[in-house]
């Protein structure tokens, strides 16, 4: 038997480290070519690392939420044959638990805290995870696990890397637990607490939303707009393509609106270098498109969405959001955005004060689409209205150019042929 040593990959673009996210193996466990034992992080996604080879598990290199060098050591594997990896001479078997090998200390194992299946059906204690261990489950059985006032951390995982199945919520269910795992009475005194540990994409998220707060000077401005006759042709144009072309959102209708205005406002479709203090204005119009995910909030990118007709643009924008809720996002498809189009559908409330994504200077939200009556000649009539609650960086942008392209925009969207007027 031999030993393997998988390094931290060079991901490219002169990345020097990455975080590691999550452990998808554990010491001692088996695995096979090519599956994935790791999720690490650069400043733009989430990348996979997959195993060359197969064998068993010695050592992990490191925990979630550290920090790694581009090749440092991240697992090291007993495999078939010589491997890649010499180790210093070892003691005799019967020696080796007493003195291992030097080589083998340079990655201590890392100890596993697992519940274990009760063999029973009389009630057990219930050994929960780490507190920084977060359970592996779809979000079906999260939803439901919620539902049922169940904390996932107390449930033992028989799926695949110890994924929790809706088969161990149900065994979890049947059998008597301790006070440790349940839901506390409506009314009953809590004095439970948790820590959760800000990493991964958390962290990213934390850190451009710090930054941009701190440096970009906002400012918001938000308008009413009459979608009525928007929302008539959208229903008109699914009842006619629909089939053949694919079911139209309002997404792709505000994307179009944002380009035909921007021809005007050219500072907006912008982005801001403020160390080299350098404003460069783009031509292409690449949206980002805010996207929430089971892990926290994305912006994968709708690119050249000025070439793009209603269909095109609405099918990349399907399919950059869904890479990026399911992490399979890639580095280019969530950089290079000049604007952001941000939206949280029928939770979209009111008003909202988005944080601009910079380096943009720029980003637009959508608020929710409610009917409502509206005074239109002297007369009372019922509306479909929506805000529009758009951000700005008040050193690029002024804030008459912003109300004015605001302005365009709703003037294109209640007016919606106006969208396909060359």
């Amino acid at each position: 038997m031999g030993t393997h040593v998988i390094k931290m990959p060079d991901i490219g673009e002169g990345i020097a480290q990455v975080e590691l996210v999550e452990w998808f193996v554990k010491v001692g466990d088996v695995i096979a070519e090519d599956q994935v034992v790791a999720d690490v992080m650069t400043d733009k996604a989430t990348v996979e690392i997959p195993s060359p080879v197969s064998g068993k598990v010695l050592a992990l290199g490191g925990q979630p939420g550290e920090v790694m060098a581009v090749g440092s050591e991240l697992i090291r594997i007993e495999v078939e044959g010589s491997g890649n990896h010499i180790d210093a001479p070892q003691a005799k078997p019967a020696e080796a638990h007493a003195a291992p090998a030097p080589a083998q200390t340079k990655i201590e194992p890392q100890p596993e805290n697992r519940p274990q299946p009760a063999t029973s059906h009389t009630a057990a204690p219930i050994v929960p995870r780490e507190a920084h261990e977060k359970p592996l489950a779809s979000p079906a059985v999260r939803k439901r696990a919620l539902d049922a006032g169940i904390e996932l951390r107390y449930v033992h995982g028989s799926g695949p890397a110890g994924r929790i199945l809706h088969e161990d919520l149900d065994a979890f269910i049947s059998k008597p637990q301790t006070a440790l795992g349940q839901a506390p009475a409506g009314y009953g005194k809590r004095t439970d607490s948790e820590q959760v540990p800000v990493i991964g994409l958390r962290r990213k998220i934390a850190q451009r939303m710090q930054d941009a707060k701190r440096r970009v000077a906002h400012f918001s401005y938000v308008e009413e707009i009459d979608v009525t006759q928007l929302e008539a042709l959208r229903q008109q144009l699914n009842a006619k393509h629909g089939e053949s072309r694919g079911k139209l959102t309002l997404l792709p209708f505000l994307v179009r609106a944002m380009v035909v205005a921007l021809r005007d406002f050219p500072q907006i479709n912008a982005t801001y270098d403020d160390e080299a203090q350098i404003i460069t204005r783009h031509g292409a119009v690449h949206v980002g498109i805010a996207t929430q995910g089971d892990n926290g909030l994305m912006v994968p990118v709708l690119r050249h969405a000025e070439a793009g007709s209603l269909w095109s643009n609405a099918s990349e924008i399907a399919r950059v959001a869904h890479a990026a809720r399911s992490s399979k996002a890639s580095r280019e498809e969530l950089s290079g955005s000049t604007i952001t189009l941000t939206s949280l559908g029928a939770l979209g409330g009111i008003v909202s004060t988005p944080v601009v994504n910079t380096p943009e200077v720029a980003i637009v939200g959508v608020n929710r689409m409610v009917e409502r009556p509206v005074v239109i000649d002297g007369q009372i009539v019922v509306r479909k209205m929506m805000n529009l609650s758009s951000s700005f960086d008040h050193r690029v942008v002024d804030g008459m150019d912003a109300a004015l392209f605001i302005q365009a925009v709703r003037g294109l969207l209640e007016q919606p042929a106006c969208l396909f007027v060359e």
